[in-house]
């Protein structure tokens, strides 16, 4: 969780530091070593390929993979994502830090991560429909509701997952829309899934600024990343009165003192396509903005950026990780060092996949849940997994990122050592 999954870093070095996090985890919660050697290796990994015609008539075959991490606390969770560097190592770092995002909020879920390497910007939706439903075709046998429940990751969204649901569903010959989560809400999905990552980093930063003593209302924000998770944490917080003072997106990054009207920012971005350009903002630096002398900053763009340099550099109290893996290893401990606290991308960005389990929940019962009653749910969740988290911090003297490693890895672990290993 502490590298890049896209390009800053290989996919080797993501998944070599995920697994030194998982051995730390062990070595400190004093877990016998034999389960660190059952927990380092995934269960079942699925390689596939994918033949697609194009409209030109040629074919091109992409491939494909599935990583199944482990069962233990439940059936097999995780996205789906299309990304032109998508590989075996990279999927199988991702399908572990589901396996204790999950047990970070109590999740009856293990972890699975699956991917196809494609570049979604080149490609025709018809293209990228063929690509979905041959891949749901060659992974649906190791698929199902209480198996293994795909869901939406990096260029893949809501229409993907209704391909995914009917491709399975026609396959077996009945409607299953258990089978995945993250569908539009008319077709099963839950209200408040588009919001619940960027609404949990919300509440898990609400939490931080009460373990430490700061008002939210007038807390001054920076956020990395104006995309999903940063739009929707920038507009939760806002409305519990906190000054969200500089924003960013892949364009480049604004400030305003006195705090932006997010609702305003939003409807700019979506006219114009950026945050640039929007009135009384300054323009200034992506790595400015992750300098500011502000309560909180939020990472909620790409992995890596708060490097060892940059981490230096950091002003903020708090930084909760709305993006997955945003601080590098080296960095980390020069957070830690500086005394700054940290939320870690597996607790602070766990609201998707708790949204997830609820979808879940209701497309099994055949309901349908109000916007209101999922937030509700989510937001005990997410607050009795922080608190959780801090406990177990205090408790044993450590970090955040190493508590909540220790936590999900014990949890993961108490499951495997019941069950035992068989034959």
């Amino acid at each position: 969780m502490n590298a890049s999954t896209s390009g800053v870093t290989s996919g080797k070095l993501f998944l070599e530091t995920v697994l030194q996090n998982v051995k730390r985890a062990t070595e400190l919660a004093n877990i016998p070593s034999d389960i660190y050697e059952f927990l380092k290796i995934p269960k079942r990994v699925v390689i596939v390929s994918i033949p697609i015609r194009d409209q030109n008539g040629k074919v091109t075959n992409y491939i494909g993979y599935r990583v199944q991490h482990n069962n233990a606390l439940g059936p097999y969770k995780g996205g789906i994502r299309y990304y032109p560097t998508v590989d075996l190592d990279e999927v199988t770092a991702l399908a572990m830090l589901m396996t204790y995002k999950c047990a970070a909020v109590s999740l009856p879920f293990g972890g699975a991560k699956g991917g196809v390497a494609c570049d979604p910007k080149k490609l025709s939706l018809e293209e990228i429909e063929k690509i979905t439903r041959r891949y749901t075709y060659m992974i649906s046998e190791v698929i199902g509701p209480y198996v293994d429940i795909p869901a939406p990751d990096v260029y893949t969204d809501a229409r993907v997952m209704a391909w995914i649901m009917d491709t399975y569903s026609q396959l077996k010959g009945r409607q299953v829309p258990e089978v995945v989560t993250g569908k539009p809400v008319y077709l099963g999905g839950c209200e408040g899934r588009e919001e619940a990552t960027g609404f949990g980093v919300c509440v898990t930063t609400r939490e931080a600024c009460r373990v430490l003593g700061i008002p939210v209302k007038g807390a001054r924000i920076a956020i990395q990343g104006f995309g999903n998770v940063g739009t929707y944490a920038a507009l939760h917080l806002a409305n519990l009165g906190a000054k969200i003072v500089a924003v960013s997106d892949s364009k480049g990054a604004i400030y305003n003192k006195d705090g932006f009207n997010v609702e305003k920012l939003i409807a700019h971005k979506k006219n114009t396509g950026t945050v640039l350009g929007f009135p009384s903002a300054t323009q200034i630096g992506e790595k400015e903005l992750l300098q500011l002398d502000v309560d909180v900053l939020i990472p909620a763009a790409i992995e890596g950026v708060l490097t060892k340099e940059v981490a230096e550099k950091v002003q903020a109290r708090i930084v909760a990780e709305g993006a997955n893996g945003p601080t590098t290893t080296e960095g980390s401990q020069v957070l830690q060092e500086k005394g700054i606290f940290v939320v870690p991308d597996i607790l602070a960005n766990a609201g998707g996949v708790t949204a997830s389990y609820f979808e879940w929940i209701q497309n099994l019962q055949r309901e349908h849940w109000p916007r209101e009653k999922v937030l509700n749910m989510l937001e005990e969740k997410m607050v009795k997994a922080f608190n959780d988290v801090v406990e177990t911090a205090n408790k044993m003297e450590i970090g955040m990122r190493d508590a909540v490693m220790v936590l999900s890895v014990s949890r993961v672990a108490l499951a495997v050592q019941t069950l035992g290993i068989w034959p």
